[in-house]
């Protein structure tokens, strides 16, 4: 019993020292088994608290002498110095990692944030998709409407156009019968025209034996005699008068033998031109129109009106198919032969008594006392030159080089066209223009200028010599109103206020 209890002593001591020692060097890990259990970084502590165990375990090993134990202290407490220090890296990385948490915080927040807005763009968006998808569906409809409608037209387009062939074809066939109408209408108005040419052409052959027959009986005209011309081959001789009527005489053997009259003018005439085939024949009215005549058939073929007073004077341009024409009325007209219209009008600013023509220019007298340049193309006065009375007439040398004048001062000029001045002038005792349109001519080879005067003298000049060469004073009882010279030069044709017309021959 005793050995019992001393074994039981023995036993209780050895375990009372046991638990001693393990509440001493428990007491030394206690902080760190707490910071193990409490730690967020708990896998880390934990490897530490079973190294730690394992060196109290080897520490309460029995048989392991006191002193290693102290020593085991001794490593025990460097490596707690170590792992404090391990600790304390650990606590400022748990710091850096909980300020990474804050950021990524932050950054998650400022996420939400965009995720909202965009939540709310989204709805914004499907909102407008909605009224797209209700707008498109609204203008599949109208589409739909639209092509139902242009369907529609199309079938009435193919409709009229099926219409409108129908009608073309009709048309065309219409026109063919029209065309067949009028080509046998105009073969019957053709019939009809020769028929009525040959009746009009047996009574002008009447009319013109009856004029003939009258010719032979008058001298000249009925009244005053405003013109005469010769045609360009000297045959014929041209006459006009206040009777309305042109006279064409023909020349032979120093006679003029009345051939026929042309009539058609409604007032006297006051100038006479033949174009320069003498085909036509060109004559000014008092009646403010100027007309022109086939020579061979006595025909009117144009009459030209447009003016507002007395045309004075009427001239073919070079290319006989143009005319100017000068009025009372002031102003200038160029007539296209062609279209048988007047292609321009200038207002000259005083009544045109006489006009002659180059190919570019016309020259105009005037009762302002002036002769006008003007040039066709430009519509506008080249140069003027003002002499001492009322131009009465004009006239051209054959070169075109020279224009002889006649004025109310009793005065004959040359104007030298060159230098646009006067180079010679003619005068004499007893000569007198009779009258505001009192003509005179050049002979054809421009040495001699003839003139009639107011006492019924023809007056005629030598250009060379600038004197008076001659006077005829046999033929007229009365002022002299136009003198033509002959283009042969055999003859000057001359008329007077008193209905007479003398022919002057062996000039």
């Amino acid at each position: 019993m005793a050995g019992r209890r001393v074994e039981c002593l023995w036993k209780r001591h050895v375990v009372e020292q046991l638990k001693q020692r393990d509440r001493v060097q428990r007491q030394a890990f206690e902080e760190i088994i707490h910071q193990c259990k409490t730690h967020t970084h708990t896998h880390i502590y934990l490897v530490i608290y079973l190294f730690v165990l394992f060196i109290y375990l080897g520490m309460v090993i029995p048989g392991v002498e006191g002193g290693r134990s102290d020593s085991l202290q001794q490593e025990m407490a460097q490596m707690r110095i170590k792992h404090q220090e391990e600790l304390t890296e650990l606590h400022k990385k748990r710091g850096e990692l909980a300020q990474s948490v804050i950021e990524l915080n932050n950054q998650i927040q400022q996420k939400d944030k965009e995720i909202q807005s965009n939540e709310a763009k989204m709805l914004e968006y499907q909102q407008q998709i909605s009224r797209m998808e209700g707008e498109c569906r609204e203008l599949r409809n109208s589409l739909a409407d639209l092509e139902r409608a242009n369907q529609t037209l199309r079938d009435e387009y193919d409709a009229l156009q099926i219409t409108f062939s129908a009608l073309e074809e009709k048309l065309r066939k219409t026109t063919e019968d029209n065309q067949e109408l009028v080509t046998r209408w105009m073969a019957e108005k053709a019939q009809e025209a020769n028929k009525l040419n040959a009746e009009n052409e047996k009574d002008s052959r009447r009319r013109q034996a009856k004029l003939q027959k009258e010719l032979a009986d008058a001298d000249a005209h009925d009244g005053e005699v405003n013109a005469v011309r010769f045609s360009p081959g000297s045959r014929l001789l041209a006459t006009g008068g206040m009777d309305r009527r042109v006279k064409l005489w023909e020349v032979v053997s120093g006679r003029c033998e009345p051939k026929g009259a042309l009539t058609g003018s409604n007032a006297g005439i006051t100038s006479i031109e033949f174009d320069s085939a003498g085909s036509y024949l060109l004559a000014a009215s008092n009646d403010f129109a100027s007309r022109i005549w086939t020579v061979d058939d006595y025909r009117l073929r144009h009459t030209l009106t447009g003016h507002s007073g007395k045309v004075l004077s009427a001239r073919f341009l070079l290319d006989n198919a143009r005319i100017v024409s000068g009025s009372y009325d002031r102003t200038l007209k160029l007539w296209d032969l062609r279209s048988k219209v007047c292609m321009k009008t200038v207002f000259a600013g005083s009544s045109c008594n006489d006009i002659v023509c180059t190919e570019q220019c016309v020259m105009s007298g005037h009762f302002d006392k002036k002769v006008r340049f003007w040039d066709i193309r430009a519509e506008s006065i080249v140069h003027e030159l003002e002499l001492l009375g009322r131009v009465t007439s004009l006239d051209l040398n054959h070169d075109r080089t020279e224009l002889l004048s006649c004025s109310r001062d009793d005065l004959v000029k040359i104007i030298d066209l060159r230098s646009n001045a006067v180079r010679q002038t003619f005068n004499a005792q007893g000569f007198k223009c009779g009258s505001d349109f009192t003509r005179v001519t050049f002979s054809p080879d421009g040495s001699y200028v003839a003139a009639g005067s107011a006492d019924g003298v023809l007056y005629i000049w030598n250009v060379l010599t600038g004197k008076l060469d001659k006077t005829l004073d046999k033929g007229h009882s009365s002022a002299i109103n136009s003198v033509s010279w002959s283009p042969s030069g055999a003859y000057v044709a001359s008329v007077e206020k008193g209905s007479k017309a003398v022919l002057w021959s062996d000039m």
